[in-house]
């Protein structure tokens, strides 16, 4: 079962384990169409299986029909297919957002370990929405999903256009916004978060574009003069919890 034959195509993708699981069925932006469990897990999924629509088949299989259908052994021994129901444009999030709002700018992230853990650092300090761009990968990929611990499907996001767009819009919203990069003019550590934050992240190597580094609030976080930089994961986690309400500001 090879995944590009399923991800972009009508907002499908693989949600595998339990806790990702419990996430899809939580979420109403999300819809279960099929459900594969080991036979030897199908016992402790009562409840799970309980809130499955009555239309939605649930296969049960022994270990070497799901390794054969994943492709590698599947220690979970839970896989779904999920359906996005909600497909909002950036623009869309952005009027949705309330009044007091934190959005995270995500420029060129390819890496699917670091989206993943964007969304879960995102999920865990409350972030409002996640605002992608074109040349970042699909947060609904698999591996994105599970290093996620299924926060990609509970943080509302947008994937479209280019990253000068998406820095339009939310300026045009009255969001102040915070590029992260390890050239930054400030310290983290002095950020005065606005009621309307935007936390721009850029890819590991080239960071974000030069032009909006130009133009915008650039912050870095300090660390040692000996050593390159931060994981993009790890930057985003530090960022968030200054920037979350749970900083105290």
């Amino acid at each position: 079962m090879r995944e590009r034959d399923i991800v972009g195509r009508e907002g499908r993708f693989i949600a595998e384990g339990k806790v990702v699981l419990n996430v899809l069925l939580a979420n109403p932006a999300f819809a279960l169409e099929s459900l594969l469990v080991l036979e030897n897990r199908l016992a402790g999924l009562t409840g799970q299986i309980k809130l499955c629509p009555a239309d939605v088949p649930v296969y049960c299989v022994a270990r070497d029909v799901m390794d054969t259908i994943a492709g590698f052994p599947m220690h979970r021994g839970i896989l779904a297919v999920g359906r996005r129901n909600d497909r909002r444009s950036s623009e869309e999030l952005i009027l949705a957002m309330p009044d007091k709002a934190l959005a995270v700018v995500l420029c060129g992230i390819s890496n699917h370990d670091n989206m993943g853990s964007i969304f879960r650092n995102a999920a865990a300090f409350e972030a409002d929405a996640v605002l992608i761009d074109e040349t970042s990968c699909d947060p609904l990929y698999r591996k994105a999903i599970r290093v996620s611990v299924g926060a990609a499907l509970k943080v509302p996001f947008a994937r479209e256009g280019s990253i000068e767009a998406i820095v339009t819009r939310l300026q045009s919203a009255g969001f102040e916004m915070f590029a992260l990069t390890p050239s930054g003019m400030t310290s983290i550590h002095d950020a005065k978060p606005a009621r309307r934050t935007a936390l721009l992240l850029g890819t590991e190597g080239e960071g974000l574009p030069k032009s909006l580094l130009e133009n915008l609030q650039t912050f870095k976080i300090p660390m040692s003069a000996n050593f390159d930089s931060l994981n993009v994961a790890t930057a985003s986690g530090i960022a968030l919890s200054r920037f979350s309400r749970f900083s105290g500001f």
